[in-house]
């Protein structure tokens, strides 16, 4: 696989991402930007700034040189609002251009709202709702459906532009954004369904309203914020200083003069369209133009399964056993009679492929650094609760004891169902990897058999006797007593 890297040219910032190659789950090589700020005042000068002209050609000539030293060999340069729609673009593109190397892709309002929902596509596992991309020059509004995307339409609110257009009052910008909101033809169509907020400025808010939450798992992917009472924070961000703001610390110095203008277009996003939540999403334009790319077959692959069996590949001592765990964890919840929909379907075998990869460890740490990684890995289309859950039935895996609280927060976060799903499925692993020692081919002969005496039997092939002992005896008991059966090993 090879590196590819997308070079995004946008109103507020020029950024380079390089990933590690182009596929359903992306993992970032390498990510920097540059807040040039090609945009200021455009709305008034209809041109791009002069310093941040200067200032963008000198981050594209230092991209460029990066990219090469990574050995990228496809490189993807596209611009958006700013270098769209000033008088004197074309000039920077050519300039751009010279600066690269290579031709630059300018989209078109359309395009980027196409390409946050093709984002938002390549994050979460089968979404539908209304995205929105929120940039320095525009906010890009689509809806996303079962059946596929609906058109795009772009608005002057990105937060540069509102701010300039606005003439940086606020109440000005309030009006401005609601006047394009409500009469555009996604107003009303969020009722009951989630609203994906793409861009920094909104991810920025979103950090704000976690650091005051107070919120124990700090992911911003899938991240979600109901509706209902947000509108006494987003007044606060808005009539406040933003220096006096609980929680300020949390946002970059740079992102907090945008931040009550992103919470005024947020406000209108609110009122008009009509979203029941607020989900933010990490991937966006740039993902979402890689996504684009990829084969109906790559595309229908679900990227959370790919992105955990990319780490049970690289950290687990036996991919092939992760694999054989999710077939053997399916078989003993059929047998035992555990039910599960399928997202805990999707989940189980997501914690399957990721049970081992905290084996390099020292013993006494493995839980809770399993936890760790796992909890804040760039995994995509895993809400928060799923993470809890991975995260925790790795955490039970190696920890054992059910009764230890080091991590209540994180307990709360997966609710009680997925919680007790958690430590069936980790106590399930803890007799099997006792009788596996993480080697493929053996767990294929296991099987649950109905034992006449009440509960099941653990029948492994006489061959393997001897693999019975104290300790697989001592963890299936304690197995048998939170999935709720008699269970019993022997050799048949």
């Amino acid at each position: 696989m090879k590196p590819v890297a997308v070079i995004d040219i946008g109103s507020n910032s020029v950024r380079l991402v390089i990933y590690e190659g182009l596929a359903r789950s992306l993992t970032v090589l390498f990510n920097e930007k540059v807040l040039s700020g090609l945009g200021k005042g455009l709305a008034q000068s209809g041109r791009l700034d002069g310093q941040a002209v200067e200032s963008a050609l000198a981050a594209l000539r230092r991209f460029a040189l990066l990219a090469k030293q990574a050995g990228v060999e496809d490189v993807y340069p596209i611009a958006t609002a700013a270098a769209r729609e000033a008088q004197n673009g074309p000039d920077f593109i050519k300039a751009a251009e010279a600066a690269l190397g290579r031709g630059i892709t300018i989209l078109s309002g359309s395009d980027e709202a196409d390409g946050a929902a093709h984002g938002v596509l390549a994050g979460f596992h089968r979404p539908e709702g209304i995205v929105g991309d929120l940039g320095g020059g525009s906010l890009e509004l689509i809806e996303l459906t079962v059946e596929g995307l609906g058109t795009g339409i772009t608005t002057p609110l990105g937060g540069l532009r509102l701010r300039d257009l606005s003439g940086g009052d606020l109440a000005k910008a309030q009006s401005i954004a609601d006047s394009h909101i409500s009469s555009s033809s996604l107003a009303g169509r969020g009722v009951g369904r989630p609203f994906y907020a793409v861009g920094g400025t909104w991810r920025n808010l979103a950090k704000l309203h976690m650091e005051q939450q107070g919120y124990p798992l700090h992911v911003m992917h899938a991240y979600e914020i109901p509706t209902a009472g947000l509108d006494g924070f987003l007044d606060a961000v808005v009539k406040s200083d933003p220096e006096k703001l609980p929680g300020i610390a949390a946002v970059s110095k740079s992102r907090r003069a945008l931040l009550a203008f992103g919470a005024v277009t947020l406000r209108s996003v609110i009122r008009f369209v009509e979203p029941d939540r607020i989900v933010l999403s990490a991937l966006g334009l740039r993902e979402g133009f890689l996504y684009a790319k990829l084969s109906e077959e790559e595309r229908a692959k679900d990227p959370l399964l790919e992105s955990a069996l990319e780490l049970a590949i690289l950290r687990s001592r036996s991919p092939q056993h992760a694999r054989e765990l999710v077939d053997w964890s399916r078989r003993s919840f059929e047998a035992l009679g555990i039910d599960e929909t399928p997202e805990e379907e999707r989940l189980r075998i997501a914690a399957c492929l990721l049970a081992d990869i905290g084996w390099r460890a020292h013993p006494d740490y493995r839980g809770k650094q399993a936890l760790s990684i796992i909890a804040h890995a760039a995994m995509p289309a895993v809400d928060h609760r799923g993470r809890a859950f991975l995260g925790l039935t790795n955490f039970y895996r190696h920890e054992g004891s059910l009764e230890q609280q080091h991590i209540p927060e994180l307990e709360t976060l997966a609710g009680d169902r997925l919680l007790r799903r958690a430590q069936i499925l980790a106590l399930l692993f803890r007799v099997t990897y006792l009788l596996t020692a993480s080697m493929p081919g053996v767990l294929d002969q296991f099987k649950w058999v109905q034992d006449p005496r009440g509960g099941f039997t653990l029948a492994i092939p006489p061959a393997l006797a001897d693999l019975i002992g104290e300790r697989p005896e001592g963890r299936l008991q304690q197995f048998a007593k939170v999935a709720g059966q008699a269970l019993r090993i022997e050799a048949r």
